[in-house]
């Protein structure tokens, strides 16, 4: 009788070791929602936050923002925690109410991520990209969670919010909670930083250190943001709202927000 030595290099077709097929599913699974991800991260996925510094800008204008050192201050004193106490949450609570079905609350997520944000500028720039956001989870992926509140938030008058809508993407991608929180972190601070690339003296590898940093730090952020109450969400930072209110109507400007 023939038999097959361990060191043969003979393709081996024989029965999977038990628990590879469900290995495989599962691995097949999470690339569906993992690449899903990655897309609405892009910097090629038109949701339209290229044209936003998300506050950046003015206070480059105004000469608070002006080199790497400055930008380091500004993302870690104000676009983490930001991350931290407002959108992390918002998109948090949201992921589980659109699993619930729980459209109240949705509603007034949607309404509490507009009234957070206290210059029209930032509630502009939330709006639009969330409703892009939204739309494409409607109309690449024809899901039925999407359609129905994009319905629901026309026929309420819902405002949109960036966060909420990555929520829903998360939902409809089929990710977990934890993978949609630090998608967001992602797309926040690479959208910050390609910004800061334009109106600073800013080179890449600088950019991506100053990424490197600031994502390391997400983790804490993401797992912080899972566990704070509905009551306790928001944040206020004067300085980048005023700011944004100077923004508004400043004789030059490269970004809308």
């Amino acid at each position: 009788m023939n038999s097959v030595s361990a060191t043969s290099t003979e393709p081996w077709h024989g029965r999977p070791a038990r628990g590879s097929e469900n290995h495989g599913q599962n691995a097949r699974a999470t690339s569906t929602w993992l690449v899903g991800l990655l897309q609405a991260g892009d910097s090629f996925y038109p949701t339209g936050s290229y044209a936003h510094s998300f506050g950046l800008e003015p206070l480059v204008q105004e000469g608070v923002v002006r080199d790497r050192a400055t930008l380091r201050d500004f993302i870690f004193l104000s676009a983490l925690p930001a991350l931290r106490h407002t959108e992390l949450p918002l998109a948090a609570h949201a992921w589980h109410a659109f699993g619930g079905a729980n459209w109240s609350r949705i509603g007034e997520l949607c309404v509490l991520s507009s009234a957070l944000k206290t210059a029209r500028e930032a509630r502009a720039a939330s709006e639009n990209i969330g409703r892009q956001r939204a739309e494409l989870m409607a109309t690449l992926r024809a899901h039925p969670l999407a359609q129905e509140f994009l319905t629901r938030a026309s026929v309420e008058s819902w405002p949109h919010s960036a966060s909420i809508s990555a929520a829903l993407e998360g939902r409809v991608l089929g990710a977990p909670l934890t993978a949609v929180l630090a998608g967001i972190s992602y797309a926040t601070l690479s959208a910050l930083l390609s910004a800061a690339m334009k109106i600073l003296r800013l080179g890449q590898n600088a950019s991506q250190s100053l990424l490197t940093e600031a994502l390391g730090a997400s983790p804490a952020l993401i797992a912080a943001a899972e566990s704070t109450p509905f009551e306790e969400i928001g944040w206020f930072n004067p300085w980048l709202d005023i700011a944004a209110a100077r923004h508004e109507t400043a004789d030059a400007r490269m970004f809308i927000s």
